[in-house]
């Protein structure tokens, strides 16, 4: 399917279209939980326009795509996800936080711009995923969504602390009081 009109006023009734044509509440969790996962892709989006090293790029890239995945799977109730996705963020995880150091205390976000830009990602990721749970405990969505935006979360928190070494910058660790 083809958006050739944008505006078609069809929603000012206070309803969404799902793409199996059936409408919900603009307040629905369904809803609520496609408007997460879809502010996490462009907040991604805002994360590669930064200068970033070429591997964590394309990894974002991929991300994206299956965001883009997982929100069709919330818009067209029973369809599926494929499991090869969350193994691949599984790998990406191994990968990436193979030469990290092991972390002593919490670190506060911020760092570089993108490292700060990766942080607000991980925590969209975060609501997504506590949207995404109200679905999944009702049986309205397949557990390995929920499953890839939890590893997605936690990829996202090892990105921010690649880039900031990759960018020679100092992880500001928590001070406790």
């Amino acid at each position: 399917m083809r958006l050739s009109k944008i505006t078609t006023r069809t929603g000012d009734n206070g309803t969404t279209g799902l793409a199996d044509g059936s409408r919900l509440p603009k307040d629905d969790p369904r809803i609520a939980t496609i408007g997460s996962v879809d502010e996490l892709n462009s907040q991604l989006g805002l994360l590669l326009t930064e200068t970033l090293p070429e591997p964590i790029r394309k990894a974002l890239l991929d991300i994206q795509h299956d965001l883009f995945d997982l929100g069709g799977v919330l818009a067209v109730p029973g369809s599926t996800f494929d499991e090869a996705k969350l193994l691949k963020l599984d790998a990406a995880i191994a990968h990436f936080n193979a030469d990290l150091p092991p972390l002593k205390e919490f670190i506060l976000p911020g760092g570089t711009r993108a490292a700060a830009l990766c942080h607000v990602a991980r925590c969209i990721a975060r609501r997504a995923e506590r949207d995404y749970a109200c679905l999944a405990r009702e049986n309205l969505a397949p557990m390995l969504c929920m499953q890839y935006l939890n590893r997605l979360s936690d990829l996202l928190f090892i990105l921010c602390r690649v880039i900031n070494r990759a960018a020679g910058q100092a992880e500001t660790l928590w001070r406790r009081s």
